[in-house]
């Protein structure tokens, strides 16, 4: 189906959420703010515009600030649109599309023009946004109320049909990137080769991608948000780690690969890694604990190191002690949606309930309930990562290490393999896979 017809189902769906909180929260309005630029200390330039998540939720309009958006849950919304006439700067039109239509559309020239639009009485209204400073200059009493975000957020988790295509699609741009980052890699280009390869398969500036990329040569792929980017070439070329996503109408996409350059024991590694991360894809069921599911990851991450003669330990004796979190620290993924680690995921229901990752387990960035309709991250890892491998030489089973084979591929840095999933209750969808991507 076209945008155009998933469009205002979606915005349907949005205006119900906030006629469902403004009434429990006795409001009148949500006034939801882009945002603005950032002013450089001590420059006369300004930091890459992000936009608000809350504005971009309701209208791909995501490089634009000053804009505003006047929401009751029952009226149009109204969109101000921020057009200013500047001959430094080229300015973001007001193009006709699918969207357009849903919004009462107001342009104004100058920010604070906006203040004659903004409701008369503002105590009813609920200022969104990063810039609270402004907002009770404005005359704003209700200011990121913790109530109203922690229903929006926890909503967040349920995408709309609209959300899913936005979300397709940027994964057809990752993926492009992927591939053509992958043939960069064979051709034994350096990491910055591979940066330039991968924005141009993608069509994205440095500042469009959801996140700055990981590109990681040999042992650089033992450090998990690597994002140096070398321009000299390695002396050889063992392995690449490749974290990267792509932004769609708003929406990202979050993909990892890893590669061997040469068929060897790293690359029989990353083919059971592979083989694994399908297994935990596949265990994405509505109901189920997403807690679970990564605990599920160390016990087979257990029998993976076991098998590869990693540990000579049993398997259960590996899980029970803890030895797979030397090797692999990070959580099992995470929600993903207008924002690369989406909001929501620690969300026990909508009053702002959290539930708490396990002690065992500090970096899970999601702990709720797996439900249809959710999109996920499923990425496994095994790195050779230095401060823990000299905790591992320091713990109780340092003798039953094999230290001789750890040494043998620390030079390849490590694994991860992610995937972006969307749950159903007849089972799952995975958006990366489905275009290709091995």
């Amino acid at each position: 189906m076209s945008f155009a017809s998933l469009y205002p189902r979606h915005i349907e769906a949005l205006q119900q959420r906030a006629a469902t909180i403004l009434n429990r929260q006795g409001a009148s309005s949500l006034v939801i703010h882009s945002g603005h630029p950032g002013r450089i200390f001590l420059d006369d330039m300004n930091y890459p515009f992000k936009c608000n998540p809350h504005f971009k939720h309701w209208l791909p309009i995501t490089e634009t600030p000053n804009c505003w958006l006047i929401v009751n849950g029952e009226d149009k919304p109204v969109l101000v649109f921020y057009q200013p006439t500047d001959f430094w700067h080229k300015v973001t039109p007001l193009v006709d599309d699918f969207w357009n239509a849903s919004f009462d559309i107001k342009v104004i020239s100058k920010p604070e023009e906006v203040k004659s639009i903004l409701p008369a009485e503002l105590s009813g209204s609920v200022y969104i946004g990063a810039h609270e400073d402004l907002a009770k200059e404005y005359g704003f009493k209700q200011v990121n109320t913790k109530s109203v975000l922690d229903y929006l957020h926890y909503h967040r988790a349920y995408k709309t049909d609209y959300e899913l295509s936005c979300m397709r699609e940027a994964n057809k741009l990752a993926v492009a990137g992927h591939n053509a980052a992958k043939a960069c890699f064979y051709q034994q280009g350096s990491e910055f080769d591979i940066q330039l390869a991968y924005l141009k398969a993608t069509g994205h500036g440095e500042n469009d991608v959801p996140y700055g990329n990981i590109i990681a040569l040999n042992e650089n792929a033992a450090i998990l948000h690597y994002t140096v980017l070398e321009k000299q070439k390695p002396k050889q070329h063992h392995s690449f780690l490749i974290d990267a996503g792509a932004s769609y109408h708003g929406y990202a996409a979050d993909i990892t690969r890893t590669y061997a350059f040469a068929q060897n024991k790293f690359a029989d590694l990353i083919s059971a890694m592979d083989d694994m991360q399908k297994r935990l894809v596949a265990g994405l069921i509505p109901g189920r604990s997403y807690v679970d599911l990564h605990i599920e990851n160390h016990r087979q991450l257990a029998n993976l190191l076991v098998e590869f003669d990693f540990v000579r330990l049993p398997a259960e004796q590996v899980f029970e002690q803890g030895v797979t979190r030397y090797f692999y620290p990070h959580g099992l993924g995470h929600h993903l949606g207008l924002q690369v680690h989406d909001m929501g995921g620690f969300m026990s229901d909508e009053s702002g309930a959290t539930v708490a990752a396990p002690k065992q387990h500090p970096f899970l960035r999601t702990t709720r309930g797996i439900e249809s309709k959710q999109v996920f991250t499923i990425e496994p890892g095994l790195y050779f990562i230095d401060e823990f491998l000299t905790q591992l030489a320091s713990s109780d089973v340092n003798s039953a290490i094999n230290w001789a084979l750890i040494e043998e591929l620390k030079p390849f840095g490590g694994i991860r393999i992610e995937d972006n999933i969307i749950v159903y209750d007849h089972g799952i969808e995975n958006m990366t896979r489905d275009l290709g991507l091995a």
